[in-house]
Parts: C-alpha cells; structure tokens; sequence
C-alpha cells in the first residue's frame, strides 16, 4: 500500500509554498518555514481532493512567469517585424 491508499483518522491541513505548489501536511505538526495552510483541513482524502480541484497547473509559479514573459516579448517582436 502506498502513503496516498493509507488510511488514517488524522486530520490534515492543505498548504502551500511561495511556487503555488501544494501539499498536505499532518495538523498535529507546526507547518515547516516556507509553507502556509490554505483551502480544506480535514482528512486526508478531503484535502487530496481540494487540492485536485485547484491545482490545475502543475509549474511552479517562476516557471510559468518566465514563460508568459518570453511569449509576450515573443509577441512583441512579431509586430516589431511586420
């Protein structure tokens, strides 16, 4: 059985980082220094789930910042050229 298929009556809080990735963290533990709770706390089944539902873009908030700043100045230099 994998840690996801355990089943448990803890209760979880969703968090996330400063990249909008998300996890779930065990409620009983202090959320570790770059992580902050947000959305569902509750099983662990509840939060997998709020986390499926909004996490729909898997990059990291600095990777897709870098790529819609390449497509604008893409875009940018395709008017310059015509």
């Amino acid at each position: 059985m994998s840690w996801d298929e355990e089943e448990t009556d803890d209760t979880y809080y969703v968090v996330v980082n400063h990249e909008e990735q998300y996890s779930i963290w065990p409620s009983y533990k202090e959320v570790p220094g770059g992580w902050r709770t947000v959305g569902e706390i509750g099983s662990k089944e509840k939060c997998l789930a709020y986390i499926k539902a909004v996490w729909t873009d898997m990059r990291p908030l600095s990777l897709r910042k870098q790529m819609a700043e390449a497509e604008h100045a893409l875009k940018g230099s395709d008017r310059a050229s015509s």
